[in-house]
C-alpha cells in the first residue's frame, strides 16, 4: 500500500484546510485509517482514525474542530479541519493500520501552518 497524502498549507486562525490521502491497492476496506501530526520538537501523535465502517476516534485537542471521513470507493481518507488554532501546526501524515497497535504504511506528510 502507497499512501499520498495532500491539502496542507498556511491559513489563518480559526481557518479550515482539508486534507486528502489516496492508497494504492485494492485492500483499501481492510485497513484503519489514521491521520497523524508531528509538531516541531514534539512526538507524533494521532489525530484521528477511522474503520471501513465508517467509526471514528478523535484526540480531545480536535474534537469537535475536526472530521475524518472515508470514501471507500476512492481508496481515500480526508480530515476536515476548522478552527485552526496555531497549535494545530505541524506535518500531518496519514497512515493505514492492518494489525494493532502499529500502523504498516505511511504517507509523506503534508505541513500545515496555522498562524496567530
Amino acid at each position: 500500500v502507497q499512501l499520498q497524502a495532500c491539502g496542507g498549507g498556511f491559513v489563518q486562525a480559526e481557518g479550515s484546510l482539508r486534507l486528502a490521502c489516496v492508497a494504492s491497492g485494492r485492500t483499501f476496506i481492510w485497513y484503519v485509517m489514521g491521520w497523524f501530526r508531528q509538531a516541531p520538537g514534539k512526538d507524533r501523535e494521532l489525530v484521528a482514525n477511522i474503520i471501513s465502517g465508517g467509526n471514528a476516534y478523535y484526540a480531545d485537542s480536535v474534537k469537535g474542530r475536526f472530521t475524518i471521513s472515508r470514501d471507500n470507493a476512492k481508496n481515500a481518507v480526508y480530515l476536515q479541519m476548522n478552527s485552526l488554532k496555531p497549535e494545530d501546526t505541524a506535518i500531518y501524515y496519514c497512515a493505514a493500520q492492518r494489525n494493532r497497535p502499529s500502523y504498516d504504511y505511511w504517507g509523506q506528510g503534508t505541513l500545515v501552518t496555522v498562524s496567530s
